[in-house]
């Protein structure tokens, strides 16, 4: 057959693509024979190539790496099924067809019918009934009875599923043949020696104490792979130094690894202060045994809860009901504590840039919580005048100030049952500060001019771009006003900090803004795109969406390209193995050199240098910026900032 790879995942899946002698290089680049649109993928991604009777594949300098079954490689030969992976696509090599591949491993049912000799139910097994193996075995035997014990815990564990439930059987099946004062499982969290589940009970049920156990021996036995009996512990040249154990005056000690797989996922710990109750090598096979049983039953229950855990999170999030875009990481942390926070009555306080969408997650708040169905109020604290901003809240009563001609319910009460949403509270004054609190505390407030208290059912939102924190220790804020607002505190990323959601936020705007404007929606190409990605974005996703919708209005074809966007998005430096145009490229560097040439003159005034350039200082101070001409001016003695007037000084 024709060697061939076939496309399982990505911009070209369900494609099958003939391999020839030449080599087949891919990436985005329309130079290459295999050009997919994906922007994790670099212009040359890798090579797949010839190699003997074979193939090999051989990564480019890729800026997100090359997989082979999972694995990042520079170069790797490639057998037939290996799957590659880069960025969004998955290929499959094929070098021979399906009717060569063996039949090993699979499976043949024989329908020829037989009469059956005997017939046992499970439940019927000899050795899955404790008495009767007694009966089989002396009275006396102790193996008889350890036999039995085994049988007994290989039984139960495995009807088991919750793992604190099973944990605890373990040990009070092991109680009954270890003269064990007290025992623990320990499970490893990944091989790092850090447990991740920790179990502990005593013999008496009723002694609910931790259970003390020896660091020092735990690590051992993970990092040996032995276990470790210590018959008598105060007599021991090793164990009696051991600090944990002469503390808990243990007198005799068992830890046993847990193994499945031949990876070690943890220990069981049994110890006793008794000197008469003494461990034996007996004790030793025995608890030996026991974990050999129970580890993969444990393990098993251990995944079957962080499957759940998973499950009830990602549903969670699911049925999480927002108009926020982004799947990033920083993003997704943000989604999963809106869906813990929701369904609560805690105020809750969102900090952020401007711009970041505090209000979408406000909203969001709102719309999964029990009180959806009532009012959301919103209030910007900085655009309403101190003086109108306690009328807007509390309401006034007629005849209560000039003008007041009617009575006025105030936003608060507006929102009975509701939730209320302060934005920018760091803007509030402090007089309006206390009273504030005064409804977070009592929740209850009068109106201007009023005498009688307004009981209020509100939950409140609050947020700011400050820092509440320096407000505070500044004096402009209240200490106590800020421990009643951050109950819950979440924080929205700035999109500088999750640019992999700019190439989804930015879709959204064309297709939200074309939608208002009543136009077609336009597409953005790579080169745009890349432009968009590549800049720092210090207004957020509110500069973005002012930046698409510039592009649609300037944009003379039905694709957007880098020249309608605006010009300090263009400013920016391109990204390592980002092409620029030409016209742009030679644009920035005549900006620049214009810039430092004005500097140069001004001898490192700002201000006389904006004035050479017939531009503001603080536009001079931006295009600095985004031209990233800092370094360029420090180094240059001549540009040295001049101290001389108070506005150079100020700028700076």
């Amino acid at each position: 057959m024709n060697p061939r790879i076939q496309v399982v995942a990505g911009p070209l899946k369900d494609s099958v693509l003939v391999l020839s002698k030449a080599d087949l290089s891919i990436g985005r680049d329309p130079a290459n024979l295999l050009t997919i649109s994906d922007l994790s993928l670099s212009r040359r991604h890798c090579v797949l190539s010839r190699d003997g009777e074979g193939y090999k594949i051989c990564d480019l300098d890729s800026r997100n790496g090359t997989f082979v079954n999972g694995v990042a490689v520079k170069e790797s030969p490639l057998l037939h099924g290996d799957q590659i992976s880069i960025g969004d696509s998955v290929f499959v090599l094929l070098l021979r067809d399906a009717a060569d591949e063996s039949d090993a491993g699979g499976v043949e049912f024989d329908e020829h019918q037989t009469q059956a000799t005997a017939q046992l139910r499970p439940q019927d097994a000899l050795y899955l009934q404790e008495d009767r193996v007694l009966r089989e075995l002396p009275a006396t035997s102790r193996l008889g009875r350890n036999l039995n014990a085994l049988l007994k815990i290989s039984r139960v564990v495995h009807t088991i599923g919750d793992l604190e439930q099973l944990q605890s059987e373990v040990l009070k099946l092991t109680f009954e043949i270890v003269p064990a004062e007290r025992g623990a499982i320990l499970l490893d969290r990944d091989g790092s020696g850090r447990f991740e589940s920790e179990f502990g009970r005593h013999r008496l049920a009723a002694i609910k104490q931790p259970v003390p156990v020896s660091r020092t021996i735990t690590r051992q036995v993970m990092e040996q792979r032995v276990a470790i009996l210590g018959a008598d512990v105060p007599r021991s040249d090793g164990l009696s130094e051991v600090e944990s154990l002469v503390r808990s005056s243990v007198r005799s000690l068992l830890c046993v690894p847990l193994m499945v797989f031949d990876k070690v996922i943890g220990c069981i710990y049994l110890d006793t202060t008794h000197g008469e109750r003494r461990f034996d090598e007996d004790h030793l096979q025995l608890v030996t045994a026991i974990a050999g049983i129970v580890a993969v039953a444990l393990e098993n229950a251990r995944r079957l809860q962080w499957l759940e855990q998973e499950h009830l999170r990602l549903t969670t999030e699911i049925h999480l009901e927002h108009n926020m875009i982004g799947e990033s990481a920083r993003m997704k942390a943000v989604y999963q504590l809106l869906s813990r926070v929701a369904p609560t009555e805690s105020t809750v306080l969102i900090e952020g840039a401007s711009g970041t969408g505090k209000e979408l997650a406000a909203r969001a708040i709102h719309r999964n919580s029990p009180r959806a169905k009532k009012p959301f109020v919103a209030i910007n604290c900085a655009a309403i005048p101190e003086g109108l901003l306690e009328s807007e809240l509390f309401g006034h009563e007629r005849g209560s100030f000039t003008n007041a001609f009617t009575q006025k319910k105030g936003r608060l009460e507006m929102a009975q049952g509701g939730v209320v949403f302060l934005d920018e509270i760091g803007e509030m004054a402090p007089a309006l500060q206390v009273k504030l609190l005064r409804v977070l505390q009592e929740r209850e407030f009068e109106r201007v001019g009023g005498t009688r208290p307004i009981k209020v059912d509100i939950r409140l939102i609050a947020a700011t771009n400050r820092s509440l924190e320096e407000c505070v220790k500044a004096g402009s804020f209240r200490k106590d006003l800020y421990y009643r607002l951050n109950v819950v505190s979440l924080a929205m990323p700035a999109l500088q900090d999750r640019p992999d959601d700019i190439a989804s936020l930015a879709v959204h705007c064309v297709a939200k803004l074309s939608k208002r404007h009543h136009a077609k929606p336009k597409t953005i190409s790579l080169a745009a795109m890349e432009c968009l990605v590549n800049y720092d974005w210090p207004g957020n996703v509110r500069e973005l969406e002012n930046a698409i919708e510039r592009a649609l209005v300037m944009s003379s074809s039905e694709v957007i390209q880098p020249e309608d966007l605006p010009e300090c998005v263009l400013e920016k430096d391109s990204a390592p193995g980002m092409v620029t145009a030409r016209y742009h490229a030679a644009l920035k560097e005549a900006k620049k050199q214009l810039i430092l040439n004005a500097m140069d003159e001004a001898r490192g005034s700002y201000t006389e240098a904006a004035r050479l350039l017939g531009v503001h200082p603080n536009y001079l101070h931006r295009l600095i910026r985004n031209l990233d001409l800092k370094k360029s001016l420090a180094s240059s003695p001549s540009s040295k900032p001049n101290q001389g007037t108070t506005s150079d000084a100020i700028m700076q």
